[in-house]
């Protein structure tokens, strides 16, 4: 066999490496604890565990050692989680610097990868909701996941607490560059009340209106609306589309800003949605 077929079959077993399963954990209010177990379905890794009861019932239930935690930003309905779970298993903890966490084992940031299950983990800095926020993105794999904690959400962005529009508007669009069948696992299950807004503010986009009705039906029936993907992000989420002409007239008719510029748009845009 010729270097460039045992290469080809190596990139094809590569992409073949994915996660044995991703679920969500129900957690506080509304967070969303997203629970990553490896292939042979004897460890679990869990993203931003602000309450550690109900991860150690997932573990205990299923039987599985807790090894990894992932943490994307400072914020307690995040990190809340943390001393209980490495009393329980000392597992090794991933995540920013920041002076406002403990029980960080391993500090990364933008562009510093490492494995998970030996899927690779590429860590994106994305503050603006805060100034310590980064995301993990598995790209080189069949099926691309993307956690992202509280920068972008299912029709919508967190709120601008340490960051600034420019700030913000660049971290979403490291994100929406990511490919577009990315599933996107952010950690809030605000997703209805984001589209209420996204309506709002795009008006005639009828993906956007056939989202809704789509999204609320999963609600009916119990069922978490996450994961969304980057392209159905990139199609319906206004924060996204801060170029959109129809965003831009909902936009001027509310606001004597000019604006120039998508960031100037998102800046408009993040300061309706704070009081919507």
């Amino acid at each position: 066999m010729n270097l460039v077929k045992i290469l080809d079959l190596r990139l094809k077993e590569l992409h073949k490496v994915m996660f044995n399963s991703i679920h969500p954990i129900p957690a506080l209010q509304d967070n969303y604890i997203w629970a990553i177990t490896n292939q042979q379905g004897t460890e679990l890794a869990v993203v931003d565990p602000g309450d550690p009861a109900p991860v150690i019932q997932l573990a205990e239930q299923l039987g599985l050692r807790l090894s990894h935690i992932l943490i994307t930003h400072h914020h307690k309905d995040h990190t809340g989680g943390l001393a209980s779970l490495e009393k329980y298993s000392r597992p090794k903890v991933i995540g920013p610097r920041s002076n406002k966490i403990r029980g960080i084992t391993e500090y990364v940031a933008d562009g510093d990868t490492f494995h998970l299950f030996g899927v690779e983990l590429t860590v994106i800095g994305v503050p603006g909701h805060t100034l310590d926020h980064i995301a993990f993105a598995a790209m080189n794999c069949t099926k691309p996941v993307l956690f992202c904690g509280d920068t972008l959400f299912a029709g919508g962005c967190g709120r601008l607490f340490e960051g600034h529009p420019q700030m913000m508007s660049e971290s979403l669009s490291k994100l929406s560059s990511l490919d577009d069948h990315t599933k996107v696992y952010c950690t809030h299950e605000y997703t209805l009340s984001n589209l209420a807004f996204a309506t709002a503010a795009n008006p005639n986009n009828k993906m956007l209106r056939a989202r809704l009705a789509a999204e609320q039906e999963k609600r009916n029936l119990g069922r978490p609306t996450l994961p969304s993907t980057i392209r159905l992000e990139l199609d319906t989420n206004p924060f996204l589309r801060c170029k959109d002409v129809d965003i831009i007239e909902v936009l001027k008719k509310r606001t004597e800003v000019p604006l120039e510029t998508p960031v100037e748009v998102f800046g408009a845009l993040r300061s309706w949605k704070d009081n919507f």
